[in-house]
């Protein structure tokens, strides 16, 4: 059974940029309900699955229920671990990577924000690195980058209403640009970068673990 991980700060450390109540609500009853679901779906299909990730993929332009629930449940995983409560700065390859690819943090930032911001409905944007090089994409609902061969993510953002609403009302724009400014984690980011290239491993949803008897 796959089980709703743990955020890796308190409730309030993202404040004031994702208050508490926010947290509360999109962590423990909408990130849960996607896992619940999915966890009853897989245990309906008698499948046994090893890990989250080859839900995504075996559902994928299959069982739209399914895949839905299961990318959803990783989205939002890979969300809370993209941010971190200290303000940081990319360093080292990847700093040297965004230089590269975009020339400067603050180029990335706009490519971000406008794709964010241009996004119709719900959805993610996404930094990914693809071919050894990075960019900046967006998808659309549930849809992630688990299913796309030769793609590591290295951030994400939320871009459905209920992620920043009660903060920021309907201001996208704002959010994202604060965002991207104070609650990217890009020692997460970095790492990410590096499992890309062949050094070390990426971040995976935590396995499920058995069933109790």
């Amino acid at each position: 059974m796959f089980e709703l991980p743990d955020l890796p700060y308190a409730h309030d450390a993202l404040e004031p940029v994702i208050s508490r109540r926010t947290m509360e609500f999109h962590h423990d009853k909408h990130h849960a309900a996607y896992v619940n679901v999915t966890n009853e779906l897989v245990q309906k299909s008698g499948q046994g699955y090893a890990s989250l990730e080859e839900v995504i993929r075996a559902s994928a332009g299959k069982d739209a229920k399914l895949f839905n629930n299961s990318a959803q449940a990783w989205n939002h995983a890979f969300f809370w671990n993209s941010m971190a409560p200290a303000r940081q700065a990319p360093s080292g390859a990847l700093a040297a990577a965004i230089d590269t690819a975009f020339g400067g943090l603050e180029q990335l930032k706009t490519a971000f924000v406008t794709e964010g911001v241009g996004h119709f409905a719900s959805g993610w944007v996404w930094l990914v690195a693809e071919g050894g090089a990075l960019k900046v994409i967006s998808t659309h609902d549930a849809a992630d980058t688990v299913t796309e061969a030769g793609v590591t993510p290295l951030l994400v953002c939320d871009l459905w209403e209920h992620a920043y609403y009660l903060d920021h009302q309907n201001n996208r724009k704002g959010f994202l640009e604060t965002w991207f400014d104070t609650l990217a984690n890009w020692e997460f980011a970095a790492v990410q970068f590096a499992s890309a290239a062949g050094q070390g491993e990426g971040w995976r949803y935590p396995e499920p673990k058995a069933k109790a008897a």
